[in-house]
């Protein structure tokens, strides 16, 4: 689960981190006063959604030589216009994709003199399962495009969980973002804040970029990204009330509220397994004969024939959906399950693209006689090859 930048940085504040003083704005006519309410003399009014890259973006109903998503401002007045004019409007920017974000929330915060931008960031190090740290003196860029050109520009180090955070470990931060003086002993306590707050909340990501020297030479959280781990959020009512549903997709949030793993994709081929490895393993013989999956449908090992019936549903909301693989592979689930969900689904939405189903394992055979009995215009196939092949042949021509 994603936040917006607001709500990180009321977080870090929280936690005694440096950050701006700022105001969130939900509706246009209580910017001036928000503005009002910040000390100047510079004002930056930044467009809130759920992506990077805002201040290089730009509004689909944007007038010749408008602004992107971050913009300064040199009186309330001013600062107040530009909220009004970003409020409702679409930003669109390298992360949203051509279809953009609708701006429904703007924060206004204290513009900040800048000496020197830094990048900053904690993660979880899958190749290790430990926290990692990650910095770069190429503060304010992709650090996509840093990795690609500049390589040797990135520390990048984990955390042992036996020791956690020490001292030494913002030191090495400190020295390799060449700080210095007393920059070094606020980069040290910075980094311990962000680490605690980092585990307290059961985050996968926290970004800083850019971390900023300011024009009087100490350390502030100029921006701020926040990742939370959704199988955790239960321990965490206060994080689960920041959640924002308009930033989501629609498919993925339906889908999350019946316990079910989607993830949309580009594709037109909806799948639908049980087992994630099973759905990477679809998806992948998907591409091999030829085409691209639309999403990555797991339904779980003991998914009922309401979630089932739900997952279709979900599929065939998707409009670049132009067929659609049913592959299960019945243990814990069970194949005739399968089959009846498969069918309430299509009696209930209609079936308006080719559809093959693989069943294979518990009641296989039940669930393959529910099938052939419906009367619906279902392709069989025996084994995951076959029903890609399928799939991909009915869906090209």
């Amino acid at each position: 689960m994603n936040i917006h930048e607001y709500q990180a940085k009321a977080l870090l504040r929280s936690y005694g981190a440096p950050v701006s003083d700022g105001r969130a704005v939900l509706k246009a006519e209580e910017a001036k006063t928000a503005a009002g309410e910040l000390d100047g003399p510079l004002w930056v009014v930044k467009a809130q959604i759920h992506a990077g890259g805002r201040g290089k973006g730009s509004f689909k109903e944007a007038d010749a030589g408008e602004k992107g998503g971050v913009r300064l401002a040199k009186s309330v007045e001013e600062a107040a216009q530009e909220a009004k004019k970003m409020l409702g409007r679409t930003l669109v920017t390298k992360q949203t994709g051509p279809a953009g974000k609708t701006v429904n929330r703007i924060y206004i915060e204290d513009g900040s003199g800048i000496s020197r931008e830094l990048y900053l960031a904690l993660l979880v190090d899958r190749a290790t399962s430990r926290i990692s740290f990650v910095a770069s003196t190429e503060g304010g860029m992709d650090i996509e495009e840093v990795a690609e050109s500049t390589p040797e520009k990135i520390l990048s180090f984990s955390v042992d969980p036996a020791t956690g955070y020490q001292q030494f470990h913002g030191r090495r931060i400190a020295f390799g973002l060449g700080l210095e003086g007393a920059q070094i002993k606020q980069c040290v306590q910075l980094m311990g804040t962000l680490y605690k707050l980092f585990v307290d909340k059961d985050m996968e990501m926290l970004e800083i970029n850019p971390l900023i020297v300011t024009d009087k030479g100490d350390l502030k959280c100029l921006d701020a990204k926040m990742g939370f781990d959704g199988n955790a959020l239960y321990r965490h009512s206060d994080i689960a009330a920041l959640r924002d549903e308009t930033e989501e997709d629609p498919k993925e949030l339906a889908a999350s509220k019946f316990d079910l793993n989607y993830i949309a994709l580009d594709g037109e081929i909806g799948c639908m397994v049980n087992g994630a490895g099973l759905a990477m393993a679809t998806m992948d013989i998907i591409k091999l004969y030829g085409a691209e999956p639309a999403n990555f449908l797991d339904v779980g090992g003991g998914a009922t024939k309401e979630k089932v019936t739900e997952a279709f549903k979900i599929i065939t909301s998707d409009p670049n959906v132009k067929g659609i693989l049913v592959n299960i592979f019945g243990g814990i689930m069970r194949c005739d399950v399968i089959a009846d969900g498969v069918i309430a689904a299509v009696k209930e939405v209609g079936l308006q693209v080719p559809l093959v189903v693989r069943l294979e394992g518990t009641n296989v055979e039940k669930g393959k006689e529910i099938i052939a009995g419906s009367g619906l215009n279902v392709i069989a196939a025996d084994n995951l090859a076959d029903a890609a092949q399928k799939i991909v042949k009915a869906v090209k021509g």
